[in-house]
């Protein structure tokens, strides 16, 4: 082989890394019961392929290649520690005979492995935040170091919850299969609940310089399309299209200089037309179901902003009448939030402002900056200037968000100038 040859396959085994790691592992953890072993295999069954493949040529099928290749390797590895451990005879047998021939797998069993893996992964047993870290590595393969990153915290934290994810599920015991038709709805919920944070961690950093992590983002909404073509429910399908709205506005969400630009001020010229056509397209196959749940509702919502050529065509009264129906299907005091403020929009700055002191009298959202940044706007579009004040003071306590706390400093000090 020349070295164009040699350099040619090594890029096809990049490329195959890139597009079938994930669904090569998932199918190993399955056959070999053990995300460790699993992901030890798949890495010496790649390092094989770049030597293989150079001599041999590349497979006609790389996946089922790769699978058997690791699941070879991990039963070598098993035979030769088998002196040291009475009972690893009897795994390795039983790897060489649990499986058939990879070349007879179809599509759909691999991609039920995804789903095996994914639904593992955001196990109930295991804590939200070890499920984030679980599927962003194991599912979307990002290193402990991009996690961390995304995320603001060490990879060695991060590193130590995936061991002790993975740990819980060897000691607990957590089958690695698709809940029954009686236990999907509530797993399902764990999953959807994963993808919308790791989506919503994206879309808005709960802490940091930058307002937007583009790639989080794309990762929720890689995850979402899989969830959606693996398992077809229509609060899977909402998701997507909710995120795939929201997603649409982010070039107009920021200045160049990454300064934070409220929906009514975005120049909606920059929004994904695409991507809201495609959005919008999903919410109505969602809501054609009959089973309108949460997310379907707010991708109902985010279409209606979408749609509207400019704030003022934005058709209140129908946003107000989802929020309506929100609240019946996910009451909480952030959905009161966002409806009260959709109620200013359509009756005035007043009524929404009483809306919001009642969730707040009550000790609803007290520590949650965006109840007192809502409050602030609506007091300051009445003149109250002294009430707006306070509020934003509330809020800039309350944020951890750069960007934020540079709007809501911009806001006060507006009002600072005109008192």
């Amino acid at each position: 082989m020349s070295n164009d040859e040699i350099k040619q396959v090594r890029e096809l085994v990049d490329e195959v890394y890139r597009a079938e790691s994930r669904r090569v592992l998932a199918t190993l953890i399955r056959l070999l019961g053990d995300f460790d072993a699993a992901e030890e295999a798949l890495h010496e069954a790649f390092a094989v392929a770049v030597e293989r493949w150079t001599r041999d040529g590349v497979p006609a099928n790389p996946r089922a290649w790769l699978v058997s290749t690791g699941r070879f390797k991990a039963i070598d590895g098993i035979r030769r520690r088998a002196r040291f451990d009475a009972s690893l005879p009897e795994l390795s047998r039983h790897l060489e005979t649990d499986t058939g021939d990879p070349e007879e797998w179809d599509e759909e069993s691999v991609e039920d492995d995804r789903l095996r893996l994914i639904f593992t992964c955001c196990h109930p047993a295991l804590s939200p935040e070890a499920q984030v870290a679980m599927t962003l590595r194991e599912v979307c393969g990002l290193t402990t170091e991009e996690i961390a990153k995304a995320f603001l915290t060490s990879p060695p934290t991060v590193a130590q919850r995936i061991v002790r994810a993975k740990a819980k599920i060897r000691k607990a015991r957590i089958p690695y299969i698709v809940p029954s038709e009686k236990d999907l709805p509530d797993r399902l919920d764990a999953v959807l609940r994963v993808v919308y944070l790791v989506f919503n961690e994206g879309y808005s950093a709960s802490s940091g310089e930058s307002l937007i992590r583009h790639d989080l983002s794309d990762e929720a909404i890689r995850l979402g399309r899989l969830l959606m073509e693996l398992l077809p429910d229509p609060e899977a399908t909402g998701l997507l299209a909710l995120m795939l709205l929201h997603d649409s506005r982010r070039a107009a969400r920021t200045s160049p200089m990454g300064e934070l630009i409220l929906l009514d001020n975005q120049d909606r010229s920059l929004w994904k037309q695409d991507q809201i056509a495609e959005g919008a397209t999903l919410v109505g196959r969602a809501l054609s179901s009959g089973q309108v749940g949460p997310y379907t509702i707010q991708a109902a919502i985010a279409t209606v902003h979408a749609e509207a050529p400019h704030p003022g065509a934005t058709d209140w009264t129908q946003i107000v009448a989802l929020y309506n129906l929100l609240m019946r299907a996910n009451p909480s005091p952030v959905v009161e939030l966002n409806r009260a403020v959709a109620v200013a929009m359509r009756d005035g700055p007043l009524e929404g402002l009483t809306l919001i002191d009642a969730i707040l009298s009550r000790g609803d959202l007290g520590n949650y900056y965006l109840a007192h940044s809502a409050r602030a706007d609506l007091c300051r579009r009445l003149g109250r200037t002294s009430e707006a004040k306070t509020s934003y003071e509330q809020a800039l306590n309350l944020t951890q968000q750069e960007p934020e706390r540079r709007f809501i400093e911009r806001r006060l000090a507006e009002l600072q100038n005109q008192s």
